[in-house]
């Protein structure tokens, strides 16, 4: 398994404005666990398989949880980056697919510190509306840095009540596409679904771009 050594790992976790989008993640990673891995990678993003390059493209898995996208995508022959900043959601994610190579590191949006790209594919799964609006600004443009020319950026957006000890915002479809229209992404898919755990208050945007 790739792994960026310890040191950088704890530097890169360590002070960043988006680990306040984390809240109540470490105490409930357990949970969350049975959570992320009961829905499978391909019923999850079956709308976008379509959209993905072919392998061996770099991936970088942003907030990638327990790492069930990460473990797919790197089962498909991609190159696959895993960040994600909760150390108990890492560590679990490390175990739960030991021997699957995966680069797991620390950063959190809106930096990103430590993670060089250019990447083909760029995913982003239920982590930004964990942003603030100051910090989804700097974010897209972090993602943008990092997105190789002809990538594609995937976003798949939760709507939908807070729950108790979260921190979450509302993001609208239309300051993504603003933002992706701004920086000449072109759009090539939008759609939205129910949420797969059965939650009836909450939907789900996906938007996916390419950079040509």
């Amino acid at each position: 398994m790739r792994e960026l050594p310890a040191l950088l790992e704890k530097l890169g976790g360590a002070g960043q404005a988006g680990t306040a989008g984390t809240a109540g993640y470490a105490a409930q990673a357990e949970a969350l666990l049975e959570q992320y891995e009961g829905v499978g990678f391909e019923e999850v993003h079956q709308r976008v398989l379509p959209l993905l390059p072919p392998a061996p493209a770099q991936v970088l898995d942003l907030g990638a949880g327990t790492g069930r996208d990460a473990a797919a995508l790197a089962g498909r022959g991609y190159r696959v980056t895993a960040a994600e900043p909760v150390a108990e959601l890492r560590e679990l994610g490390r175990r739960r697919h030991a021997g699957v190579d995966i680069e797991w590191v620390a950063g959190a949006l809106p930096q990103l510190p430590g993670i060089t790209g250019p990447f083909d594919l760029i995913m982003g799964t239920a982590v930004w509306m964990h942003l603030s609006p100051a910090e989804r600004a700097r974010a897209f443009e972090r993602v943008l840095e990092l997105l190789a020319p002809g990538g594609t950026l995937v976003l798949t957006v939760r709507h939908g009540p807070v729950p108790a000890g979260r921190r979450m915002f509302e993001v609208p479809d239309a300051e993504l596409l603003g933002q992706a229209r701004a920086a000449g992404l072109r759009l090539v898919h939008r759609d939205e679904r129910s949420d797969l755990h059965g939650r009836a208050d909450v939907r789900w945007s996906e938007l996916g771009f390419v950079r040509d």
